[in-house]
């Protein structure tokens, strides 16, 4: 099961947050950690950002990254978004 935590942070301030999880077993981790993400972006209206390999680095080492305007083609009105895996 996975549980990831999707946050919207302008000025220092989670201004949006929203939590998705999978419960199933089916699918690989990166494919549940795509699902994860489809969902905290539509239910926050956003979006879905580029993976950069400063991400991914990042992702793999505290299994939290950051996206900023550099992974998005529109134009974004916050400062990140944040994801974070939530542990059992």
């Amino acid at each position: 099961m996975m549980r990831l935590w999707g946050k919207i942070i302008k000025n220092n301030k989670i201004i949006f947050q929203h939590e998705s999880n999978y419960a199933y077993d089916d699918l690989e981790y990166q494919d549940q950690l795509k699902y994860c993400i489809e969902v905290i972006c539509k239910e926050l209206d956003i979006q879905k950002p580029y993976w950069l390999n400063s991400n991914l680095k990042e992702y793999n080492k505290y299994k939290k990254t950051s996206f900023t305007q550099d992974n998005f083609i529109e134009e974004i009105e916050f400062d990140k978004l944040e994801i974070e895996v939530l542990d059992e």
